[in-house]
């Protein structure tokens, strides 16, 4: 499993902050929030969360020529116990980073048990949005930012599995033939189009797994005719682009790049590109939300010492 270090986190914010400074503040978020996440990825790597899962590699080539997502189907072991840890400290550098009081609150709900996290995790691994702005109302939180709380947490987890999944002939296969829009893990929209060498390639915000589809058209509709369009917003940064589909309004950033990010450091190029974000939405375009494809993924709490063993 290839991830970034800690050091590399470190080189591309420096190298961000070097070009603009003014990001300062979003950088040492940023620093905070992925170092926990390559930490976890790291602790979750060495444990025998694949072995619980024999029902996804069984299925796994089967439903992408469905076109299901691989992670959407069988059973899945959740550690549980070692991913509730890092929700109230990420919680915590949230508001310290600028999310203020309505992340303080969310801190409390876990401190206080005002939130069951393993409820909160399953929801947020399955791409349950409706389930968590329940939870988040019920408890009179922030639901964008329960939300943005649990992917943080269980998103390393869903990429160790989406990385395992994979590691198969077969299955990445039929990864590497997957022509849809949505990720070929989890469902979920990609974050960016990364440019890389004329290749379009293509790497899911939640899991991090990545996929080339055979053409250029809109990832949320499948659109490549005259509705389908590319624009150049920002004339200080030619290699930044946007996506545009009239057919359905949604949008997709685009830059060009040297080699696919490594996980999670996408998350740097997605914070440094936001203009393209507000010149999309002052277009009218939208992020439309994430696919449903009916029966959710069954998730079974584990404890982390066993999970982990």
């Amino acid at each position: 499993m290839i991830t970034a270090t800690t050091d590399d986190l470190d080189a591309r914010l420096d190298s961000l902050l070097a070009r603009r400074s003014d990001l300062a503040a979003a950088a040492a978020l940023q620093r905070s929030l992925l170092g926990r996440m390559i930490a976890l990825a790291g602790q979750l790597a060495t444990g025998s969360h694949a072995a619980q899962t024999p029902g996804l590699h069984l299925t796994t080539v089967s439903r992408l020529k469905q076109g299901l997502p691989a992670l959407r189907g069988g059973d899945v072991t959740m550690p549980v116990e070692l991913l509730a840890s890092e929700l109230v400290p990420l919680s915590d550098a949230l508001a310290e980073g600028g999310a203020g009081d309505p992340a303080h609150h969310i801190s409390e709900a876990f401190q206080s048990g005002r939130i069951d996290p393993g409820s909160l995790l399953g929801a947020s691994f399955r791409r349950d949005q409706a389930a968590v702005r329940t939870f988040a109302n019920h408890a009179a939180l922030s639901p964008d930012l329960l939300w943005l709380v649990g992917e943080l947490t269980v998103g390393p987890f869903a990429f160790c599995l989406q990385v395992d999944v994979f590691d198969d002939e077969k299955a990445r296969a039929a990864r590497d033939a997957w022509d849809r829009g949505y990720c070929p893990a989890c469902g979920s929209w990609p974050a960016i189009a990364e440019l890389t060498g004329g290749a379009r390639h293509l790497q899911c915000s939640f899991c991090a797994a990545g996929w080339q589809p055979s053409a250029c058209r809109c990832v949320y509709c499948a659109e490549e005719g005259p509705a389908f369009s590319l624009a150049a917003p920002d004339e200080e940064c030619p290699a930044w682009r946007l996506e545009l589909c009239a057919a359905c309004g949604g949008y997709l950033k685009s830059i060009e790049a040297a080699a696919p990010s490594t996980y999670p450091l996408l998350a740097v190029d997605d914070m440094e590109t936001t203009p393209l974000d507000i010149a999309a939405m002052h277009r009218g375009y939208h992020r439309p939300p994430l696919q449903d494809f009916g029966a959710a993924l069954s998730t079974r709490a584990a404890d982390c010492r066993a999970a982990d063993a």
